[in-house]
């Protein structure tokens, strides 16, 4: 077959490998990177929170829309044409968004962003699989899940460090002279496999494209920003509710009865890659909940600066980042992969469930420490046994589409986890308020004594008896808030925590029955 030919040795396969771990690197630090900034942008370029949230929702969308056509888009321009050349729009649109002078502009640069670097993702997975030979192929993708785990907990410390420290513009500006570094080497050592055709601008499914976009766009849109319009409350909302569902299913029926489909949904007949699929979208789910909580916790509840809060999260990526060679070593002497993926299932269970019994209002660093070295463990043994299972029994151009399909799904579980974690949590929160103030009896004795002892305190720093009692009062409710709050991110980690471990079962069940995976593997490949 003509992919057997794209197999590198020597100092080339490590000059490949290196470029398409810095594009996905690229790519995902830029995702949460913008997270610790949105405070001095907002300041900067006169923006509400809504408006500024728009600078992490366009560049999703982005994201989110690019990833599916990245194989077509491969076959159509050839591979490194079409890698460096989204090399290029993303770091183009990195200097425009530093230079933007207002937030709609911002956003506007960022969705081109995205769609730059939607390309990086996908594609640089595709090469690193296909630059190694096929006994090695567990190894590279545990290199290349290391730029994929590091990321997003790399990019929220770097981001607090560049904005202390400059301004800004800089967390857009440090991706220049990476990115052209990137499509010198990309354009130098990158090879595109053959594809057998080309195809005519007619036979582009232009149909299909609109309603991906319409689909993710509308999908994405909604799950950013249901849970700040109130949902259904909200007409936008119901009618992208529409649009979405809609363009799902005439995207289905396009993709499945159009000669040139711009998706190849018919890759989805291969069984691990349907289960993989299903596990990416778990994974992201727990991955960019989990990278996203934390840090939300520590900053809105603990009161820490945003380079704290990443801070607290680079041993867990250490700790991902050991155990990657070690799970690709593993797979490579042919430890079954659905046991790895049950372990990291259950390993998310136990950080989860101590997250949920650790959480107080005045919890310091140390606590944190062993709770999430559990959570670097966890990501470790699920990130390459769950790519390596979706992709084993592809072949040729199939592993790009297989790679896209799990890229996308890997988003969209991040997506949905954040915005059911916000909803989950301004509602629960609600909940927890309502509770614990019916329980806080004003003829109480203990509540009284420490009502009175506020106020006392308050008098005696000056304040007449009015304002102390209002101000003991508003301390008083204050600390209800806090303690509700804190109950709901409790909430949280227990729900995770339960969603991991019912996977298990499935993951072991779905996998016993397609035995032949070795026999699979050795067969596609001649």
């Amino acid at each position: 077959m003509e992919h057997e030919s794209l197999v590198e040795y020597g100092p080339r396969r490590a000059i490949i490998t290196i470029t398409a771990i810095l594009c996905a690197l690229l790519e995902i630090v830029d995702s949460t990177i913008v997270n610790v900034a949105l405070n001095e942008m907002k300041g900067n370029l006169g923006a509400t929170l809504s408006e500024v949230g728009w600078v992490i929702t366009a560049y999703a969308i982005g994201n989110v829309i690019i990833v599916p056509m990245t194989s077509w888009l491969s076959q159509q321009f050839g591979r490194r044409n079409y890698f460096a050349a989204s090399i290029i729009l993303f770091t183009v649109c990195s200097f425009l968004c530093g230079n933007a002078t207002n937030i709609w502009e911002l956003v506007f640069f960022r969705l081109l962003q995205g769609i730059g670097g939607g390309a990086l993702l996908v594609t640089s997975q595709t090469i690193i699989t296909e630059s190694y030979p096929v006994e090695k192929r567990s190894m590279a993708q545990a290199i290349y899940g290391l730029g994929v785990i590091i990321g997003p907990t790399l990019g929220p410390p770097l981001g607090g460090y560049i904005v202390y420290n400059f301004s800004w513009p800089y967390i857009f500006y440090i991706n220049i002279p990476l990115g052209i570094i990137a499509a010198l080497l990309t354009l130098q050592f990158v090879r595109s496999p053959k594809y057998d055709e080309k195809r005519q601008a007619r036979d582009v499914d232009w149909l299909g494209i609109l309603l991906l976009s319409v689909f993710v766009g509308s999908l994405q849109y909604i799950l950013e920003r249901g849970h700040e319009d109130d949902w259904l409350e909200s007409q936008t909302i119901v009618i992208l509710t529409i649009s979405a569902v809609l363009g799902f299913i005439l995207f289905i029926w396009r993709e499945l009865t159009f000669r040139y489909p711009i998706v190849e949904l018919r890759v989805l007949k291969n069984v691990n890659l349907r289960v993989g699929t299903i596990m990416s979208f778990i994974l992201g789910f727990g991955l960019y909940g989990s990278t996203f909580i934390v840090p939300l916790y520590t900053q809105s509840i603990l009161g820490w600066t945003a380079f704290q809060s990443g801070a607290l999260m680079i041993p867990a990526a250490l700790t991902t980042a050991f155990m990657m060679p070690l799970i690709g070593k593993m797979l490579t002497k042919g430890v079954k992969q659905q046991l790895l993926v049950g372990i990291g299932f259950f390993t998310f269970f136990v950080y989860s469930f101590w997250g949920y019994k650790i959480l107080t209002p005045d919890i310091g660093k140390d606590d944190f420490f062993w709770m999430l070295i559990v959570r670097g463990m966890g990501l470790g043994l699920l990130f390459i046994p769950i790519t390596s299972l979706s992709l084993s029994t592809l072949k040729g151009k199939e592993i790009g589409q297989g790679a896209a399909f799990t890229g996308m799904m890997r988003q969209l579980g991040g997506s949905f986890g954040i915005a059911l974690i916000t909803t989950f949590i301004s509602n629960q929160t609600t909940k927890h308020t309502a509770y614990i103030s019916q329980h806080l009896n004003v003829n109480d004795v203990n509540v009284q004594q420490r009502f009175e002892a506020i106020k006392g305190s308050f008098i005696n720093k000056g304040m007449t008896l009015d304002m102390a009692q209002n101000a003991a009062y508003k301390l008083m409710q204050g600390s209800v808030l806090k303690q509700a709050s804190v109950m709901a991110y409790m909430d949280v980690f227990l729900y995770l925590g339960i969603l991991f471990l019912i996977c298990i079962p499935f993951v072991m069940r779905v996998k016993q029955r397609k035995s032949a995976t070795p026999i699979d593997l050795s067969e596609a490949m001649h």
